[in-house]
């Protein structure tokens, strides 16, 4: 084949870029081209965390293509009519791409398929979505019978990032744009920066230093010990397939138990990530819908919702979280945890407010993992105990027990001694009149009762 067309979605990399290698193995000229969806960018629908990231993972990626003799090709429009242009300019006889899984992404591949020949690659996720299914079913609606499945699935070939690249003469290459022209707002000063990169070194330092305290620490929020490699992943600046390989054989010597343990409860949660693009990918709707109906009539309190987004609703940890991820754009799995509970369970909000909320300010934003997470904490999802109330008191005395990570993020707390910092309403009068710090916003174990009658569980 004289040329072939590599569209870039979500998957910004040269190393085990099956799409990219398999176009290198056969065309004399390859366009790696990256399109700024206007479906996408520019509609409010990318926060500036995300749009930030993105922008550096770009220019990353074309440093990286460059070096190999072929830069980037940036387009912005609609993506098939670009693809499409580009397809003529230089008769490209195929299109490779990355599979991917929203509604968004299938109706893309459909529309591609229609216009191209559209060869789809491996490389969003570890195993395929739908490569696993059960007996009778098209996905799997449990993860530990997934996990089990997942974990016998041979891993597939790690591709090489291709030595050399050419692009098709005189074939105007464009620009990137500045972050203004593709999302609104400042993005959070503490954000991970974005690019293939960065998140190698990330990741070399991750496996050396932090998988032998992983099992032991992923919860502890003040130990803040978790790899932080969720927005690689979510723009692939690293393969998944590549993480968990590397994981694994960095305890493949079997001596250090500690280490051992780290990488399975590392490779499990790169499995969760998985299962939630099965799922997805079964049931796109559910992107918006809920999975499983429990006929919930939320509450519509927008001044409710505020104060949780703002991380003002007088329960410390809660708040913590919340005000963390507009600082860094991140926030650690049992600080959303606590965060999405308090405002499903104990506010009886509705779950797509904080869905919404969390992709605009996550710099992981993905629709699988945000939204059937929320899912799982809301009740409608995938939890095989969808009634479950994280009591945020708890838990913050267990993954929090010195206030370190409160004290760390709400600084009006950080005079607090003890766990004090975790009820500041107990406080004498005099100490609690010193703090600019609100009272909380509901009693847990009134709102305990309030949603198991909004759910009939009495």
């Amino acid at each position: 084949m004289h040329t072939a067309v590599v569209l870039f979605t979500r998957d910004l990399r040269v190393h085990d870029h099956a799409a990219l290698a398999a176009a290198a193995r056969e065309a004399a000229h390859v366009v790696p081209l990256f399109v700024l969806d206007d479906g996408i960018v520019g509609t409010g629908r990318t926060g500036p965390n995300r749009a930030a990231f993105l922008l550096e993972a770009l220019r990353d990626l074309d440093g990286s293509l460059a070096a190999r003799g072929a830069g980037l090709v940036v387009r912005r429009g609609e993506v098939v009519d670009q693809v499409g242009r580009v397809v003529a300019q230089t008769g490209a006889g195929a299109v490779h791409a990355s599979a991917d899984i929203s509604a968004y992404a299938q109706a893309r591949q459909r529309r591609l398929a229609a216009a191209h020949d559209l060869r789809l690659h491996p490389g969003v996720t570890v195993v395929v979505p739908g490569a696993l299914t059960p007996a009778g079913g098209d996905h799997y609606k449990v993860f530990t019978p997934y996990w089990r499945a997942w974990q016998a699935v041979p891993p597939r070939r790690i591709e090489p990032p291709p030595q050399r690249l050419r692009l098709p003469p005189d074939l105007h290459r464009g620009v990137l744009p500045g972050l203004d022209a593709v999302a609104a707002g400042a993005p959070s000063p503490e954000r991970v920066p974005g690019g293939e990169g960065p998140a190698r070194q990330r990741l070399e330092g991750w496996l050396r230093d932090g998988l032998a305290r992983y099992a032991e620490l992923a919860d502890d929020l003040a130990a803040d010990d978790t790899s932080r490699l969720s927005p690689a992943l979510h723009f692939g600046c690293l393969s998944p397939g590549e993480v968990a390989a590397l994981a694994r054989e960095a305890t493949a010597d079997g001596t250090d138990p500690d280490r051992a343990a780290g990488a399975e409860a590392f490779v499990r949660q790169l499995c969760w990530r998985d299962f939630h693009h099965q799922v997805l990918a079964a049931r796109p709707a559910s992107a918006w819908r809920d999975y499983r109906s429990r006929g919930d009539r939320w509450d519509t309190d927008p001044a409710a919702f505020t104060a949780w987004a703002e991380g003002r609703t007088g329960y410390p940890i809660v708040d913590a979280a919340m005000r963390q991820l507009r600082r860094e754009g991140f926030m650690p799995n049992r600080a959303r945890l606590i965060a999405a509970s308090f405002l499903t369970k104990d506010l009886y909000l509705d779950w797509r407010l904080g869905a919404s909320h969390f992709l605009h300010w996550l710099v992981d934003g993905d629709v699988a993992n945000n939204q059937m997470n929320w899912q799982w904490v809301a009740g409608t999802g995938n939890d095989t105990r969808p009634h479950r109330m994280l009591n945020p008191l708890r838990q913050a005395e267990r993954f929090d027990p010195d206030g370190t990570y409160v004290r760390r993020y709400v600084p009006e707390l950080a005079g607090v001694d003890g766990k004090a910092v975790h009820r500041p309403w107990l406080l004498g009068p005099r100490e609690r009149g010193q703090l600019d710090y609100p009272e909380p916003m509901v009693d847990h174990e009134e709102a305990v009762a309030r949603f198991r009658a909004a759910r009939d569980l009495d």
